[in-house]
């Protein structure tokens, strides 16, 4: 298990576990990081990520990116 932020750009993931805190958590959900989903990381920019979750493009922040398990 890694934090999102190690994951190779355009290789798929699995997510194994949502951290942070539960208000962090209940974001992280709403947005489709959810365990067992898949997502994949499209690419970097200033340190911020771009994903693919739930068939959306997503950016997320790499403190969030974080706190996201695959």
């Amino acid at each position: 298990m890694m934090p999102l932020t190690l994951a190779n750009i355009g290789e798929e993931n699995r997510i194994q576990k949502v951290g942070g805190k539960p208000d962090v958590r209940t974001h992280l959900e709403s947005m489709g990081f959810v365990v067992g989903g898949s997502v994949t990381v499209v690419s970097t920019s200033g340190g911020n990520l771009i994903v693919n979750v739930k068939d959306s493009r997503v950016a997320i922040s790499r403190e969030m990116a974080g706190k996201i398990m695959v």
